[in-house]
């Protein structure tokens, strides 16, 4: 017998099942896998997670597994590489807006210590939250006020595709929010892990 899952989960997909259980809505403090993620939010704009997902090792392996300073350091020649590898999305203007933002992001380090205590600033109050998340809900809530604020911010500091649609899949799969819904297995897992969770400051 299977275990009960988000609504968005597809039948018969190992790999998309593993992102749910595991990974998706697990409070993440790091700032490498937080600049990660944020990045390739940006490059499914227009795209389904599900095709991102399956290309993450490549991106991981082309991107310097998003090691920031790293990807800072691109250029030129980075992204003509990034642009003939078919493993990755190869769009211009998000290959060349991933670079960009990991210099934004040291910027953000430098004046608040980490990614994650700048991005965790924004972790909507529990009495802001719905009381019943169900699919019905969840299909209302792909752009929230602090997803609003986030992305606002963002691209104050110059970051790209950020915007609050994206944002908000950012904060659903980092644990920002548990956007799980009612009766899925894994809401109370990472409700409990959210709990035991210690916000970077």
């Amino acid at each position: 017998m299977t275990s009960p899952r988000c609504f968005w989960v597809p039948d018969g997909d190992a790999l998309y099942r593993a992102y749910h259980d595991d990974e998706w809505g697990m409070p993440v403090g790091d700032d490498t896998r937080l600049f990660e993620k944020l990045s390739l939010e940006g490059f499914q704009a227009g795209l389904s997670w599900r095709t991102i997902l399956g290309k993450r090792d490549e991106f991981r392996r082309a991107f310097a597994g998003f090691d920031i300073a790293s990807v800072a350091d691109f250029g030129g020649e980075d992204v003509g590489r990034l642009l003939g590898n078919a493993g990755i999305v190869r769009h211009r203007g998000k290959i060349e807006a991933t670079i960009h933002n990991a210099a934004r992001a040291l910027d953000i380090i430098d004046e608040f210590g980490s990614l994650a205590a700048y991005f965790w600033r924004f972790e909507p109050e529990a009495e802001t939250r719905p009381r019943h998340l169900t699919e019905t809900v969840l299909r209302t809530m792909a752009v929230t006020p602090e997803s609003r604020a986030l992305s606002k911010d963002l691209r104050k500091r110059g970051w790209k595709f950020v915007g609050p649609t994206t944002v908000y899949a950012f904060m659903q799969a980092m644990g920002l929010v548990n956007d799980h819904e009612e009766g899925c297995a894994a809401r109370a897992r990472i409700e409990a892990a959210r709990d035991a969770f210690d916000r970077p400051r």
